[in-house]
């Protein structure tokens, strides 16, 4: 028997929104006892009050966090025992994942049908997997003489600092927690204050599922009071930040402020979608990019944003990316069958069309969209944007926007092609379109992104490690080895005497 569908907006009249923080297992008030307003992007409407945690709320869960850590209520646990509490917690996040979808949907506006199939279902995907990893990862002896043995180990490094932003905010929150939690270390998040619920209900949902108090606390605030104060704490030992390069750069400077923790950063980029004139799939090809770009509304670091197509098809495969367009319309995320929802908030909006409108005034040629939408709603919404025409100078082919905005820029040959792709600040992934197998192997290995597609785009498995070049990042989520960030390396040394 077919279950009725589900009426979103009564689940939304209904839902009922704690902002407080989690702390040693617990909820709780900011200690200055001040809230800040979560605002839904679907409308404008207020969620609710969360608390503004700043510095005396990062030193009380830090202090939690180094507790935990020192008893080794969770550190000393064998990895068996932890891998049961993290896959509890992965069901757990399976057995909420009509409540977290809508918060992450009420949160920052994303299709409610996203949240359910993608975001709820990653995350509990990433933890399920790290549960299971964790006892398979071994050490090592190094190929010593017969009068000693050397055992390499890892080790948790302690307390991990997360901060995450707010465009995939339960995945990303999982990319932190997957590889530490297994590790056993213990973990400060603080999330957006764009997008701070999902991640005070995790937070719930892990103490249910067994662990520990203090294993794991949520801090929201903002970023100059509490991703500040998490970034300069000296008793956090790693930082993984997930968020622009220039607020990256700051979390480098906090840790050479402090107490010189190690910082892996994942940033922003501008991907580059390369076509070929010798692409038999040019449909398939322009559909792949239309997905991809309007996709989570473009609020996504590894949208390919820049096209680069050969000129001899420049022309029609812009009419093919152009005609995409109104297959996704702004819409209502409430409704199940709404495949682009509202963009983050206000500020994020009148970036996205402040870029279109330098598109329009350097000369870019408007395709489709490039106008605000649904304004009546007094909710967040933006067109689905195609430009041609795009020169490599030109700000929409430079900057990363982070919005539905996608730029087609023409080259004549190979070469051309890849120095177009390598000539930005970031590196985070690329794709390559062309029958040519050699071709796509020769511009794969000239491609400087830490992930390159052939003949797709965007598909993906939590086995393959995440992260980019140059301005893009250090480090890698994801697979194996996101262990490297959250675990020490120790050389034991035993002599062994002669019998």
């Amino acid at each position: 028997m077919n279950k009725p569908p589900i009426d979103w907006h009564a689940r939304a009249r209904d839902i009922k929104i704690d902002g407080r923080l989690v702390i040693d297992g617990q909820r709780r008030d900011a200690a200055s006892g001040e809230t800040f307003a979560c605002i839904s992007p679907i409308d404008g409407r207020v969620l609710g009050a969360v608390a503004r945690g700043a510095a005396a709320d990062i030193d009380a869960a830090v202090a939690s966090a180094r507790a935990a850590f020192d008893s080794a209520r969770w550190a000393g646990q064998s990895p068996a025992a932890r891998k049961r509490v993290l896959q509890r917690f992965a069901e757990k996040i399976l057995g909420a994942r009509e409540e977290l979808a809508l918060l992450e949907t009420l949160d920052m506006g994303k299709p409610i049908a996203h949240a359910l199939a993608v975001d709820v279902a990653s995350t509990a995907r990433c933890l399920a997997w790290y549960a299971e990893a964790v006892d398979k990862v071994y050490d090592e002896i190094a190929p010593t003489g017969h009068n000693a043995l050397a055992l390499i180990t890892r080790e948790a490094v302690g307390v991990v600092g997360a901060i995450v932003p707010w465009n995939y905010p339960m995945i990303m929150a999982a990319w932190k927690l997957g590889p530490a939690l297994a590790a056993g270390n213990s973990v400060v998040l603080k999330p957006s204050e764009k997008s701070p619920l999902t991640a005070l209900r995790l937070a719930e949902l892990a103490v249910e599922a067994g662990l520990p108090p203090g294993v794991f606390n949520v801090v929201p605030g903002y970023g100059h009071e509490a991703g500040e104060a998490l970034a300069l704490h000296m008793d956090v030992d790693a930082l993984g930040f997930t968020g622009s390069t220039r607020t990256g750069r700051r979390m480098l400077e906090y840790a050479g402020r402090s107490n010189l923790k190690r910082v892996f950063n994942e940033l922003g980029g501008k991907s580059a979608f390369l076509v070929f004139e010798d692409c038999s799939e040019l449909q398939r090809a322009a559909e792949t990019v239309a997905g991809s770009i309007f996709f989570n509304q473009g609020e996504s670091c590894n949208a390919p944003s820049r096209v680069l197509v050969h000129q001899s098809i420049a022309d029609d495969f812009a009419e093919m990316v152009a005609a995409q367009a109104p297959h996704y319309p702004p819409a209502d995320p409430l409704d199940a069958s709404t495949v682009m929802g509202a963009i983050v908030d206000t500020t994020q909006l009148q970036t996205v069309l402040g870029y279109i409108q330098a598109g329009r005034d350097e000369g870019a040629r408007l395709l489709a969209g490039g106008a605000q939408a649904r304004v009546e709603t007094g909710g967040c919404y933006v067109q689905p944007t195609v430009f041609a025409g795009v020169s490599p100078s030109m700000r929409i082919a430079r900057e990363e926007i982070f919005g539905p905005v996608v730029s087609l820029l023409r080259f004549k040959d190979e070469a051309e092609a890849v120095k177009i792709a390598n000539d930005s600040p970031y590196g985070l992934q690329a794709s390559v379109w062309s029958d040519n197998v050699h071709r796509a192997h020769r511009v794969a290995r000239a491609l400087r992104a830490g992930t390159v597609h052939v003949n797709q785009y965007d598909e993906d498995d939590i086995t393959v490690p995440f992260g980019g070049y140059k301005q893009s990042g250090n480090g890698r989520d994801k697979s194996l080895h996101a262990f490297d960030k959250v675990t020490e390396l120790k050389t034991t040394w035993l002599r062994i005497n002669a019998g």
